[in-house]
């Protein structure tokens, strides 16, 4: 089974097909890709724009029309922008996080890369990302694409997905553990 047939079961995942084959058709998998990770960064910094995408108290209309300005805003590209559009007017921005999430395992697949979950407690700067990218690099053998997620729940450390593979590295984890032990 492909990475593709597998994304297609859920309904982010079909969206994310959709957005992935038109910008490869268009050749526009770069762009689109960049403007995709300035909407996770806004979803995960901005409680606004969250709650745009999430709220069920903001009617399906009042989303629509707040969605254009908010990409222009955001200066994200026409596919991008018109994407989220329809996202909108389907009544499916809450589902934004996994479409992109599932975009950018399509768009790592196609470029030949494997994709790490890379779970942190705090967000991490270009060079932690750089040093994970190649440690994992160089463990796998194969060039890996990062997909960066922040869950302060997990106190430190590191939680690594890969395919069905999980390092976990985090505090809690190990504060767990350290519990357990100690329970006999």
């Amino acid at each position: 089974m492909d990475i593709s047939s597998g994304i297609q079961a859920s309904l982010a995942g079909r969206y994310a097909l959709a957005l992935f084959a038109l910008a490869r058709d268009e050749k526009q998998l770069e762009t689109v890709g960049n403007s995709l990770a300035a909407v996770r960064r806004a979803l995960a910094e901005s409680e606004d724009f969250r709650a745009l995408t999430t709220s069920p108290l903001i009617g399906r209309e009042e989303k629509v029309k707040a969605i254009a300005p908010v990409a222009d805003a955001m200066r994200l590209d026409p596919l991008t922008r018109n994407f989220l559009g329809v996202l909108a007017s389907n009544g499916r921005l809450g589902q934004l996080g996994n479409v992109i999430r599932a975009f950018n395992l399509l768009a790592a697949s196609h470029r030949g890369e494997i994709t790490a979950e890379v779970t942190s407690a705090h967000p991490l700067d270009d060079d932690q990302v750089e040093a994970i990218k190649q440690n994992l690099r160089t463990r796998m053998g194969r060039d890996i694409a990062v997909d960066l997620d922040v869950d302060p729940a997990i106190l430190g450390g590191l939680v690594v997905k890969i395919g069905s593979r999980m390092i976990d590295g985090s505090i809690r984890t190990k504060l767990n553990t350290l519990a357990q032990a100690m329970k006999g």
